[in-house]
């Protein structure tokens, strides 16, 4: 199915670019370029609810911090944001936000209206009124540990101001450089030799993110205090309120932040802002919409990326226009080929640019993009930008329809093109010098099993001299070391510090592992899912072998049609995998996996290396419905069932649609049928909506 195949394919491509930007401040397409394709995962997801992936793009934050710091654990999820682009976009916000809180359509939301800033997300956690620890966003859940950075900030304080704050305060916001402090370290990197910035953020980010503080207390960053994660006491009715309150404690927010009472007026604030946009001492890409009341938004509470309560109003991109004057072919690690423009150098919006993503073929074909041809590129940031049209009244005499190739660039194995699916793959697999090289890449990645010291040059290095050619061969380097240490820009004390990360991932946890195999479709999330459910990874592997068998025992039943049979196939073997939220692609690209000789051979040559530790599930320890199996049923009159079901998640519970012996709780409202019975057919505890509503109060969530 086409679906299918898009989502896999914008699920790795989204995984990449948050890797870019979150974790190497280094993006590769631009701000306009990364919304389109989550805007086209989410349309696709709205389309098709059965087909959304439990590594959905919708699902996940950031991405995972990078190696060099200490890591934090977030006591609090710090999420992203939602993001809108028209007026009607802002106004089916309001609209959800009435119909989630069952407000009605006069009803006032004040809603606090402020700048988005384009700098680096940062949270300072105050204890007794000192900061304690400083770290990035990270992938949501785990940042950096960046506090002796965040110290060096002027804008910072070390020590609370003020009275009236809690023992524990978690200040959220964002590192930022102002235009022309921008403009004078510049300055100061041309007149020292050295490459100057592309941006401000890029700036912001690469100096808060240095190893060594010097650095950092060198760059003219700031900071603007916007939100809060955990606190010991309430901060007070409204967000409005809480940030007069940051400013008396000593932290400066935005100035040009207000609160606003009704559309009309939060358009024409909007409007505002992006008119001053180029006069603002700082970057921003945008306006963001709170909901003020803070009642309001622990009810309207979280999705799995971004708040229900607020959202990020874009600007529209930058245009300009240029000549496409190649297309290259990349192949990545799983094979897919991908193509990118190569263009003159233009400047839009201060920024130079050479290369834009073209995505695949059909991209090429849809906007009728030759080499030669004039083409108008857009920028909504600081990045690559996309191709937005060719300008074929300027195409030259001559000019003919570019044609894909049917063949790998890097090995020359013919590029097939599945039925349903958009992307041409290689089909050389680890004959392929690309793939290989991706796929070592991938495996050693900071996501997967993160060694230090082993970047994607020297892996490159290795493969090419054949001293890698498998996994496992990674943990076998010190048979290389003499010829390491004889190595251009390798010494002693870095082989040393190799062989020492290397060491120590010889005990790794069961969804890296999983992940860092590189199979088709397990993503991050998919194989933390996989992980939670089977334990192990002998109890995974014996799951997948009796699918393996049982696949090979199918046969078509007599008459039935070749798609029927499929649909059977792939039912079964959803049921043997097991796992909530996989489906049909997800089993069968762990059958196809493990069907194979030489993939089993690769796992069992890893298993000899290294030991994959069984997975612990971490739960909210005052939470008792953490880890249980909740269904709801009825008609729920005291909140929606939307909101229950997110309040239930938000408790560590599992939510599911209907009752069976796994479930553990059915909380039940008026008109509650079938359900109910069959809940008190297998003896599952009852309980009714006030129940619920109470143990939630219970808990003060």
């Amino acid at each position: 199915m086409e679906a299918v195949a898009e989502l896999a394919d914008l699920a790795q491509e989204i995984a990449r670019h948050d890797a870019a930007y979150y974790q190497q401040d280094a993006p590769v397409i631009t701000d306009a370029d990364y919304d389109a394709l989550r805007l086209r995962n989410a349309a696709i997801e709205a389309r098709f609810p059965d087909l959304v992936r439990p590594d959905s793009p919708s699902k996940k934050v950031g991405a995972a911090p990078a190696a060099g710091f200490a890591k934090v654990r977030h006591a609090k999820p710090m999420l992203s944001l939602a993001n809108a682009f028209t007026s009607e976009d802002v106004e089916d916000f309001v609209s959800r936000v009435r119909r989630f809180l069952k407000l009605p359509d006069d009803a006032v939301v004040d809603l606090m209206a402020e700048p988005k800033i384009d700098g680096l997300s940062a949270s300072l956690r105050y204890e007794q009124g000192r900061l304690i620890v400083g770290a990035t966003r990270g992938d949501g859940s785990e940042g950096e540990d960046i506090t002796q950075n965040l110290l060096t900030i002027a804008d910072i304080p070390h020590e609370l101001q003020g009275l009236g704050w809690p023992d524990i305060l978690e200040v959220r916001g964002e590192v930022y450089m102002a235009k022309p402090d921008f403009a004078d370290l510049n300055a100061r990197q041309i007149a020292a030799g050295k490459p100057p910035f592309a941006n401000p953020r890029n700036a912001a980010a690469g100096s808060v993110r240095q190893l060594d503080p010097s650095v950092t207390e060198a760059r003219p960053l700031r900071f603007f205090a916007y939100a809060w994660g955990e606190v010991s006491a309430p901060l007070g009715a409204r967000h409005s309120e809480v940030m007069e309150h940051f400013r008396d404690w000593g932290f400066a927010t935005n100035p040009l932040s207000c609160k606003i009472s009704d559309l009309p007026a939060l358009l024409a604030f909007y409007a505002t802002i992006e008119a001053d946009r180029a006069n603002l001492m700082y970057d921003i890409d945008g306006v963001v919409y709170k909901v003020d009341r803070l009642d309001w938004q622990d009810r309207l509470g979280m999705k799995s990326r971004d708040p229900r309560w607020a959202i990020a109003h874009k600007f529209p991109a930058e245009q300009a226009e240029t000549t496409l004057e190649a297309i290259d072919i990349q192949v990545g690690r799983t094979g897919v080929l991908t193509p990118v423009a190569k263009l003159h150098p233009v400047t839009v919006g201060g920024v130079v640019v050479s290369n834009a993503t073209l995505h695949n073929e059909d991209e090429i074909a849809r906007k009728d993009i030759h080499i030669g041809d004039r083409v108008i590129i857009q920028r909504a940031g600081d990045v690559i930008p996309q191709v937005v049209a060719v300008v074929t009244a300027k195409r030259p005499p001559g000019s003919v329809p570019y044609e894909f190739p049917h063949s790998c660039p890097a090995c020359d194995s013919q590029a097939v093109r599945e039925e349903g699916e958009v992307a041409r793959r290689c089909t050389g697999g680890l004959i392929c010098p690309a793939q290989q090289v991706e796929r070592l890449r991938h495996f050693v990645s900071r996501t997967a099993f993160d060694i230090e010291g082993l970047g994607a040059k020297s892996v490159e290095e290795f493969v090419t001299e054949g001293i890698i050619k498998s996994p496992a061969d990674i943990f076998r380097l010190k048979e290389h070391q003499e010829a390491l240490l004889i190595r251009d820009g390798w010494g002693g004390q870095s082989v040393q510090k190799l062989m020492a990360a290397i060491d120590d991932r010889r005990h790794i946890s069961l969804p890296r592992f999983l992940f860092a195999l590189g199979i088709r479709h397990i993503g991050e999330v998919t194989a933390r899912d996989l992980a939670k459910v089977y334990g192990s990874f002998a109890a995974l592997r014996e799951g997948i072998e009796r699918a393996v068998a049982r696949l090979a025992d199918l046969f078509p039943a007599l008459g039935e049609t070749e798609e029927k049979f499929n649909r059977r196939k792939d039912k079964e073997l959803v049921a043997l995998i097991n796992v909530g939220g996989v489906g049909p692609e997800v089993a069968r690209a762990l059958v196809d996996f493990f069907a194979e000789d030489h993939n089993r051979a690769l796992v069992d040559d890893l298993l000899s290396e290294l030991t994959v530790e069984d997975y612990v599930a971490v739960q909210r320890a005052d939470s008792p419905v953490a880890g249980k199996t909740m269904v709801f049923t009825g008609s729920l009159e005291k909140m929606t069932r939307d909101e229950a079901k997110a309040r239930a998640e938000a408790l560590g519970a599992k939510v599911a649609g209907s009752v069976s012996a796994k479930t553990d709780i059915l909380v039940a409202g008026p008109g509650a049928g079938s359900k109910l019975k069959k809940a008190a057919e297998l003896g599952i505890e009852v309980m009714d909506e006030d129940a619920w509503i109470a143990l939630l109060a219970s808990l003060n969530t």
